[in-house]
């Protein structure tokens, strides 16, 4: 399998970066799309080549530090799926594959495809924790939860924090981001003690970091791998405006 990889180059934040292209051969439709960038950068040290800087961990889905924008589109052209469980099989022999980071002023470019996210950790330490000293497991039936709300909590919670809603949103909100974190702790009881001060002061630090405001097209949540709801945003607002009016 043979195509040409588009990626985008830049020495650091303060530079000027550009595209450069790099016609790769010899790569298999069951290789993942990392193992074809790790592919490509074996390629460049043969050649004495400054390699493409990019980020992973588990390569599982499940940390999300792996997030570019491919052909337009952030992960790539599947839905609910991460960069690192992209297969070349996604993609034409032959075909031009565009690379570039998320783009958004919260994510300034570090090196080449990478970020960063840092921004997202300032936001949850503001808030996204609970201050309750839980002790070892308690038995599962201590605190009695109803199951449509321990689904929602879970479902919110599933956010790997990858920052593709960010980058896919026009306006660079983190808005699913930050509502997700504050919905997974207020929905449950070992939440309920800081819920008002989570969320007034967990969306105070999303807008201080520079983040756009939401207007609810719904990129966010088309894009996003673990296919977060939009429902979760208006639920942040809601909670966010009683904090303010009642405390």
């Amino acid at each position: 399998m043979k195509v040409t990889f588009r990626i985008w180059r830049q020495e650091n934040k303060n530079s000027k970066g550009q595209f450069e292209s790099y016609e790769v051969d010899g790569l298999t439709e069951d290789m993942s799309f990392l193992e074809a960038l790790d592919y490509l950068n074996e390629l460049l040290v043969t050649q004495n080549k400054k390699v493409i800087a990019f980020e992973y961990d588990c390569r599982e889905g499940i940390c999300g530090q792996c997030g570019v924008f491919i052909n337009g589109r952030a992960h790539g052209p599947h839905d609910h799926m991460t960069t690192c469980q992209l297969h070349m099989r996604s993609f034409k022999d032959g075909e031009t594959i565009v690379v570039e980071p998320w783009r958004a002023t919260a994510f300034p470019v570090i090196t080449d495809l990478i970020v960063d996210r840092s921004a997202f950790d300032r936001i949850i330490e503001k808030g996204g924790y609970i201050t309750a000293k839980t002790g070892t497991a308690a038995e599962a039936n201590a605190i009695l939860i109803a199951k449509e709300v321990s689904d929602k909590a879970m479902d919110a919670a599933a956010c790997i924090g990858c920052g593709a809603c960010v980058a896919t949103c026009k306006n660079s909100s983190a808005a699913l981001f930050t509502a997700a974190k504050i919905n997974h702790l207020n929905s449950l009881p070992q939440g309920k003690p800081e819920a008002t001060q989570r969320v007034l002061e967990m969306t105070k630090q999303m807008e201080l970091e520079g983040f756009g405001s939401c207007t609810f097209t719904g990129a966010c949540e088309v894009e996003c791998p673990e296919g977060i709801s939009l429902t979760n945003i208006a639920e942040m607002n809601a909670r966010r405006a009683k904090a303010k009016w009642f405390g």
